[in-house]
């Protein structure tokens, strides 16, 4: 299976070429055999933002067959990193990116699934929340059953948590029950920080390496009124996405620092990790009654020093590990997950875990376009 993953933060396409086993009890094994990142370009990631503010119609088509062609080619560079031909693939799995998400109505991901099967010759999963959404479930998170499946401690609850786009965590059992799976989005990931990066710094993408952040002193005050929002309170199964943690949401945190006087561009950034972080600290403290061991760090946030050292404080004594640290690369862990899915929609297995997503039962996840 090949997995795709377009995230939140808009930097690009990861491609993971998994091979699946079958366990005894319904279990499943997986093994990264390949790996690839694609990051978008300058233009590209413009595009993409804007469409998440609004477009025309012309150009959500037209990005929707534009992301059909730059998925299938993070999915054939992935297959030929892999060393495998076209016809080892049982199916490319692809989550597309996501341009709106209304928990309790609709969502909304681009990426052409007939594109990306012309162009690889390889069947395609693609479409995955929608039908947990029309069961009455917030279509996120999904990945909790890949963290259940796969990424469970054998003797200890653990909390995976995710640091995208948007932050999200699952609360696993030992041995990975998936009945025993709590998951929910905690709030911003990596989203509002680069959002006020590239406002104030246009020549960056990001903060590289959190040296901006490192170097700045984050606004208390802000950060505490900003977790006022209705959303951090409200209880699981919920979800969320840049329609809150929007640019504008980005710029009225920058504002609100810059009211309090003399703020650095360090500062307001600061200000930005240190509201991730104790969103994520403050949704545990809230939302978590159960015995967890370990913080277990995944996605472009946890490559960010500055944010693995505020989250570190903020749920000490809890350790923080990185994915990379106990199974592979955590920059591939989400397209891993949406391979998990295509993979699951073959065996016509249910790929949601209802206590995350809220849905009325388990669904068959995704939608099949024929190679």
């Amino acid at each position: 299976m090949v997995g795709l993953m377009s995230g939140t933060s808009l930097d690009g396409i990861a491609a993971a070429v998994v091979r699946f086993s079958d366990r005894d009890k319904g279990g499943v094994s997986a093994e990264l055999i390949g790996f690839t990142q694609r990051e978008y370009e300058r233009t590209t990631r413009e595009r993409l933002a804007a469409a998440l503010t609004g477009a025309t119609p012309s150009e959500y088509c037209r990005l929707n067959f534009d992301l059909g062609e730059w998925l299938a080619e993070a999915a054939l560079a992935a297959v030929a990193e892999a060393g495998l031909s076209r016809g080892e693939i049982a199916a490319v799995a692809s989550h597309g990116q996501s341009i709106w998400h209304e928990p309790g109505h609709s969502t909304w991901q681009l990426g052409e699934a007939a594109v990306i099967a012309e162009r690889t010759g390889i069947a395609v999963v693609n479409d995955f929340r929608v039908r947990d959404m029309a069961a009455g479930g917030q279509g996120a998170p999904l990945v909790p059953i890949a963290d259940a499946m796969l990424f469970a401690s054998p003797d200890k609850w653990r909390a995976l948590q995710n640091i995208g786009g948007i932050g999200n965590v699952s609360v696993v059992p030992p041995g990975g029950d998936v009945d025993g799976v709590r998951a929910f989005d905690t709030g911003p990931g990596v989203g509002v920080i680069d959002k006020v990066t590239r406002a104030l710094r246009p020549d960056l993408p990001y903060d590289v390496d959190g040296r901006l952040a490192a170097a700045g002193k984050p606004v208390e005050s802000v950060v505490k009124e900003l977790l006022t929002d209705p959303y951090f309170s409200s209880e699981p199964p919920k979800s969320t996405g840049p329609e809150l943690f929007s640019p504008v949401y980005a710029e009225r945190l920058t504002d609100m620092c810059r009211a309090k006087g003399s703020c650095s561009d360090e500062d307001i950034i600061a200000t930005a990790v240190l509201l991730t972080a104790r969103s994520i600290a403050d949704a545990y403290r809230r939302f978590i009654p159960e015995p967890v061991s370990e913080v277990v760090i995944s996605g472009g946030g946890a490559k960010n020093p500055a944010l693995h050292s505020a989250l570190s404080r903020e749920v000490a004594p809890l350790p923080v590990r990185t994915f990379d640290e106990v199974f592979f690369d955590g920059e591939a862990k989400e397209a891993v997950a949406f391979a998990l899915m295509g993979y699951l929609h073959l065996q016509g297995r249910p790929g949601n875990v209802r206590r995350a997503t809220g849905a009325r039962g388990p669904r068959i996840l995704g939608k099949l376009t024929p190679p």
